[in-house]
Order: structure tokens, then C-alpha cells, then sequence
């Protein structure tokens, strides 16, 4: 049985006991959050598209911890005129484990 649900704008294909790193949630660990909004569901090989699983549906999961992803250097330099310019950030992701889906 899979899912495939929507997480903070972007879509995520889960199983149930799968862990996986989405955009920064709000919460502390070891939080439960729901995730209502289903787009496609299986379930022994019959498939279930639409407002009908919306309505009945729903993902459970928790929080298992905050993280950083990989530090992204941005680097600009101008031949010849002494400009160069360095950046970088670390993007903050939320490590989630899937428990139930209904």
C-alpha cells in the first residue's frame, strides 16, 4: 500500500515505516501530524484518484528530528575587475516517519 500525498507544496510517494526529509514543518520531535491532502492512493493494486479519497483518507506520521541539508556555495566573479562575490546557506529540512495511512 502507497500514497502519494502532498507535504508543504510538493508531492511525496510513502509507504508505511518509510522516513523521509520534506521542507521545514512546524512542530517539536516527536509530534504526530496528519496530512489530509491525498492525491492518489493504492491499495492491493486498486488505485484511487479524486475527491473521493480526499474526504476519507489520511496520512499519520511524527516527527522524528529537525536537520540541515548540505551547505549550496553560490560564487560570481568578473574577469578583470576585481569583483567576486561568495555566498552560501544551508536549506532546513524535517525528518518524518510515516506510521499509519488510512
Amino acid at each position: 500500500m502507497f500514497a502519494v500525498v502532498k507535504i508543504a507544496g510538493q508531492q511525496y510517494k510513502v509507504e508505511k515505516d518509510q522516513t523521509l526529509y520534506v521542507p521545514l514543518l512546524e512542530g517539536k520531535a516527536g509530534d504526530k501530524i496528519e496530512f489530509p491532502e491525498i492525491l492518489l492512493m493504492d491499495a492491493d493494486g486498486k488505485f484511487s484518484v479524486g475527491d473521493k479519497i480526499k474526504s476519507k483518507s489520511k496520512v499519520k506520521s511524527e516527527i522524528v528530528d529537525h536537520v540541515q541539508g548540505d551547505k549550496v556555495i553560490a560564487y560570481k566573479q568578473k574577469r578583470r575587475k576585481g569583483f567576486r562575490k561568495k555566498l552560501g546557506h544551508r536549506t532546513q529540512y524535517t525528518q518524518i516517519k510515516i506510521t499509519d495511512i488510512i
